[in-house]
């Protein structure tokens, strides 16, 4: 199953992804982790990436594409994918769709996580992510048993650049502007579903299930 799970930053996608995609034994795409490791290894697309993930602007999307690209051509999409925070604009979406036009495929399942604002913030100011391990924790809802340490591996936790309330407010601007649009975009399908995110995360997740029919 070829699933694109999108919505606004902080509303849960990596969270909910990674349990849908386990479920469903496929890989999970996030451009999000995969521009960030880029940018660990400054690779060439990761330093061309840096200047515009540090601003919480979107990346623009020839480098995006690319990275989609390499991991749609590989093997381990034989059974399917779930496409983590891409597309983020229309344009992307028609990229997409002739990438996998190209390589045989189509999307079965399109999900539309949503909350309010408010609460978007209040996630996202509170994340903290591991220097050594990346795993992630939050101030008020998972913080860490000893404060500023990881849990798994006793590295120092971080806020990413982009969790500082002074460019949330820019990402949530670059959101409506152009990765909103995708609602619209995708309605029209069968396949488009959308998914009340402001819910617990299990009640969430079972409205995703019912969603893709599992």
């Amino acid at each position: 199953m070829n699933i694109i799970l999108f919505g606004p930053p902080g509303v849960g996608k990596g969270t909910q992804g990674s349990r849908l995609a386990a479920e469903l034994s496929i890989p999970v795409f996030s451009t999000g982790d995969m521009l960030r490791a880029a940018v660990r290894n400054q690779t060439a697309l990761g330093l061309s990436a840096k200047a515009y993930m540090d601003r919480g602007e979107l990346v623009p999307n020839e480098v995006v594409i690319g990275l989609i690209e390499e991991r749609l051509g590989t093997e381990e999409t034989h059974n399917g994918f779930l496409l983590d925070g891409f597309p983020r604009n229309v344009a992307q979406a028609v990229s997409l769709n002739a990438m996998l036009a190209k390589h045989g495929a189509t999307i079965d399942a399109v999900l539309f996580m949503d909350a309010p604002e408010a609460d978007l913030i209040e996630r996202l100011s509170g994340r903290l992510m591991c220097r050594g391990c990346g795993f992630g924790f939050h101030r008020q809802y998972s913080p860490p048993r000893e404060a500023g340490k990881c849990d798994k591996c006793g590295a120092d936790l971080y806020q990413r650049d982009d969790d500082r309330e002074s460019v949330i407010a820019d990402r949530l601007k670059v959101y409506h502007e152009q990765t909103r649009p995708l609602a619209e975009f995708y309605s029209s399908q069968a396949c488009y579903r959308e998914v009340d995110a402001a819910q617990s995360v299990d009640e969430v997740y079972g409205d995703l299930k019912m969603a893709v029919a599992i």
